[in-house]
């Protein structure tokens, strides 16, 4: 064979055998490196799952923004903080916070909230979002007023028996107006409630409720408001110096919270464009010749009319030998039915028989108030008449059988078993006024005051006759009733009611130097007014909660210095009982400086409530609502804008300190003419146990 035969086909079986290792033992090392491979593939893939899930968790934990903005306004927006489930309210510039609210926990409670998105993102002026399938929150921006805006918060529950709460801090900010308390301070960031309806309370029976005056209205001193619906069942707490709490009740109705929050450049600006929210109504002054006149209230119990006139005649006598002037001598509930003969049928209308009544001819001569209220014992002629006349819907009452006559629902009052009046019954009320009207003519009274208004006496609300009649429902119709009486009708407590031209009397006090006493009167003062309760009459110098006459001159003359400044005077007890001359020769000069000095005082800022909303008594921070100091002092009140009033509430001190607003001011000491700074704070300044440091804003 030739030579280059045999190379090619050498040449050839090479191509046909590339490799020198045997065919089988080269498919066994590829099956063995496939599987080797696989595991290394298979940890690959593990490692980089573990690898994005620490990335994604660090997304949601680190790398996500705590914040996001999800609603904008004009100046101002909503901030969802995620970590803290709250919304905060910022300016769009994040140079100012104005409140903070607290969404609690409506899914689980261990876990962060999510990055919530927008599903109403076709509309830029709401925010729509629902939560876990518990609750629908939905903000949306109202439109905006002059110096203010404010975001609509709706929070509606996708279940049954869902609490809906949201809290609002109070760090950083003073927070004034919703609830009168016992212990009242001003601000109110040191009160302590448990959660509870939202409703006044008789705080004598219990005095961990709210007082006489209630509106669920809150103003912050960071320039925020805070409206709640009137119609939402509403239970609020207060944890001091932390955050107060609104909260619909669990129910199988499915109630929504909802509320408007309004912010604004400071306190004063906000609350003058919302506050005049809290009534639409027209303003109309209150009779107020009252002004003019002290109310006395007799210091003695009785058991009989005959006595009690004799005490009426005795008393009034001996405050014309002290010089104390004319007055009002005021009667309770028991001396008012004591002089009245209030068992007598005749009430009714249809007199069984003539009897025998006194002549009360010399009662009318004297200045008198008498005290009625919506109850009427069970034990009283009059209520078994009504029994027997059939007239049992003029008491609130259990809901009747088919055909059946209503059950009037029993109540205490002052220790008895009584009935409250339906004044959702226009027959009932027709009855009231008429009694009133008989009072009248037999008595000639000056005044007529009105109790009971607060509290509800039925323990279900399915068993009131309407449901005008919820929670709070009582006290304004029970206004109305006493506007119906006349311009001479005082009530005793005050919500949705502002604008009925009535005087409204606060709380009862201890006799002490507390904030359940002393200390809390100018609390008291400005939260009324704050909440456009303008005319009222202060609780008894002294105090009235207990009942006793004043013990501590001191304490006597120091609640007398503060009256004095107020609308009304009243006195528990007349100042010859402590016993020293000089007690009695105070309070003739301090009746005379409210006569000569505050009387036209109040009466010229009546009228600029009238035509501005503005009110009449108001805190520092009325003139000066950007400086921080104002915004806690609560031993201080202006009234109007030109009279500074610094009274002593310490005891035994004849010293304090004093702040004097507005920056550019000018402050004159109305006892020695001194004049001083806006913006200056007076260390341990003389204020005598016989004086009060009074200062009038001189005009440039």
């Amino acid at each position: 064979m030739p030579l280059e035969v045999r190379r090619k086909l050498k040449f050839d079986a090479n191509m046909w055998n590339p490799s020198p290792i045997p065919e089988v033992t080269w498919d066994t090392g590829l099956k063995e490196m496939n599987e080797t491979w696989k595991g290394a593939i298979a940890c690959l893939g593990v490692a980089v799952f573990f690898v994005m899930t620490i990335g994604i968790i660090y997304w949601q934990v680190v790398d996500q923004p705590n914040k996001n903005w999800i609603l904008k306004g004009t100046f101002s927006g909503v901030i969802w903080e995620r970590r803290s489930h709250a919304l905060l309210i910022h300016t769009l510039s994040e140079d100012k916070s104005f409140v903070e609210i607290d969404v609690g926990d409506l899914g689980a409670p261990d876990v962060d909230a999510p990055f919530v998105r927008n599903l109403c993102w076709s509309n830029r002026t709401e925010f729509c979002y629902t939560w876990d399938a518990v609750a629908e929150l939905k903000i949306s921006v109202e439109e905006a007023a002059e110096e203010s805006e404010c975001y609509r918060v709706s929070w509606t529950p996708l279940r049954c028996q869902v609490e809906l709460q949201d809290c609002f801090s109070m760090a950083n900010v003073s927070w004034y107006g919703g609830a009168a308390f016992r212990t009242q301070t001003w601000p109110i960031n040191a009160a302590n409630a448990t959660m509870q309806p939202f409703a006044v309370s008789n705080l004598r029976e219990q005095p961990a409720g709210y007082g006489s005056v209630l509106e669920r209205y809150f103003l912050g001193s960071s320039g925020v408001a805070v409206l709640v619906d009137p119609e939402v069942p509403l239970h609020v707490g207060f944890d001091s110096r932390r955050q107060f709490c609104l909260r619909t009740p669990p129910s199988a109705e499915q109630l929504p919270l909802q509320y408007t929050v309004c912010v604004g450049h400071n306190a004063k600006s906000v609350h003058q464009e919302v506050g005049r929210q809290l009534s639409t109504h027209k303003r109309v002054l209150p009779n107020l010749d009252i002004l003019r006149l002290p109310f006395w209230k007799l210091p003695v119990n009785v058991d009989s009319g005959a006595k009690l006139e004799r005490e009426l005649r005795t008393f009034w006598n001996r405050l014309k030998r002290h010089h104390l002037g004319e007055g009002i001598i005021a009667l309770n509930e028991h001396s008012t039915s004591l002089l009245a003969d209030t068992d007598h049928e005749s009430l009714y209308g249809k007199k069984k028989a003539k009897r025998q009544t006194r002549d009360l001819s010399l009662v009318k001569l004297l200045n008198i108030s008498v005290t009625l209220s919506p109850f009427l014992s069970v034990s009283s002629r009059l209520f078994h008449a009504s029994l027997q006349e059939g007239t049992e819907a003029y008491w609130l009452s259990l809901p009747a059988a088919p055909r059946g006559r209503p059950i009037p629902q029993l109540t205490q009052w002052k220790g008895k078993l009584c009935v409250k009046l339906n004044i959702s019954n226009p027959a009932a009320v027709s009855w009231f006024l008429d009694r009133v009207g008989g009072l009248h003519a037999r008595l000639a009274m000056e005044y007529v005051i009105l109790e009971g208004g607060e509290g509800s006496p039925l323990a279900e609300p399915a068993l009131h006759p309407r449901k005008a009649l919820l929670s709070d429902g009582y006290i304004p119709l029970w206004a109305g009733v006493a506007a119906s009486v006349g311009d001479t009708a005082i009530v005793t407590s005050g919500t949705r009611s502002s604008h009925v031209p009535l005087f409204i009397r606060m709380n009862p006090l201890q006799d002490d130097w507390s904030y359940s006493g002393l200390k809390g009167i100018i609390p008291s003062v400005l939260h009324h007014s704050l909440l456009g309760y303008n005319f009222f009459i202060p609780d008894a110098v002294g105090g009235s909660l207990s009942g006793e006459s004043v013990a501590d001159p001191e304490l006597f003359i120091r609640w007398l210095e503060i009256v004095s400044f107020l609308p009304v005077m009243a006195f528990q007890s007349p100042p010859w009982l402590c016993g020293d001359d000089k007690v009695v020769d105070l309070t003739r000069a301090y009746l005379s400086l409210h006569r000569e000095f505050i009387v036209p005082l109040v009466a010229k800022y009546a009228e600029e409530w009238r035509a501005t909303r503005s009110p009449i008594y108001r805190p520092l921070w009325w003139i000066g609502p950007e400086d921080p100091i104002t915004f806690t002092v609560e031993d201080e009140f202006l009234i109007g804008e030109e009279v500074l009033v610094a009274p002593v509430t310490e005891k035994g001190a004849v010293h304090r300190d004093i702040y004097l607003p507005g920056s550019g001011l000018k402050w004159q000491d109305r006892s020695n003419g001194q004049v001083f700074d806006g913006g200056t704070f007076l260390e341990n300044y003389a204020v005598g146990v016989e004086d009060v440091a009074v200062f009038v804003q001189r005009r440039s």
